[in-house]
């Protein structure tokens, strides 16, 4: 009884083993657009910001319907409610160059205090985030325009990305 009970463990073990030995297809993960991610990604972007970057970024064009063999770019709108992004791809899916444009977001906090010391009694009443790529010239150049109200005053004052008013 006991050689019964130990072939048939010995027997499930080998079954078991054999499942395990069964290979699954190759899986191969290519970051095309990488270089636009790294580019445009800020520590302290809004959250909204940084989801849609990084949809225009996993944007799957040669499955989506706008491909055809036949055309050198392409050009996609990608929008949320308080911004859009327009992105222009290659025939290989690579983002060549975007314009992003997004309202009254939560500013980075090195723009924040750039404006609170500048300017200390003042209140944010807008902001508008501008960011645009080029794989070309190889640039980025992100600014933020932003209306500061006192006491009935109004200013529109204009930084860049590390808090230097322009």
């Amino acid at each position: 009884m006991k050689k019964l009970i130990f072939s048939l463990i010995i027997i499930s073990m080998t079954f078991e083993m054999y499942s395990q030995i069964n290979q699954l297809p190759e899986v191969v993960i290519t970051a095309v657009n990488y270089k636009y991610l790294n580019s445009v990604d800020a520590v302290d972007t809004d959250l909204s910001v940084q989801m849609l970057q990084e949809q225009v970024a996993m944007y799957d064009l040669k499955n989506s319907d706008l491909y055809y063999d036949d055309y050198d770019t392409y050009n996609v709108s990608f929008y949320i409610p308080n911004g859009k992004i327009l992105a222009a791809y290659d025939k290989d899916g690579k983002v060549i160059r975007t314009i992003e444009r997004f309202k009254n977001i939560k500013l980075p906090k090195n723009v924040r205090n750039a404006i609170f010391k500048r300017f200390p009694n003042w209140t944010l009443a807008k902001d508008v985030y501008s960011v645009s790529y080029n794989t070309d010239a190889a640039s980025v150049k992100k600014t933020y325009k932003v209306k500061l109200e006192n006491n009935g005053e109004v200013i529109r004052v204009k930084l860049d990305e590390k808090g230097n008013f322009m």
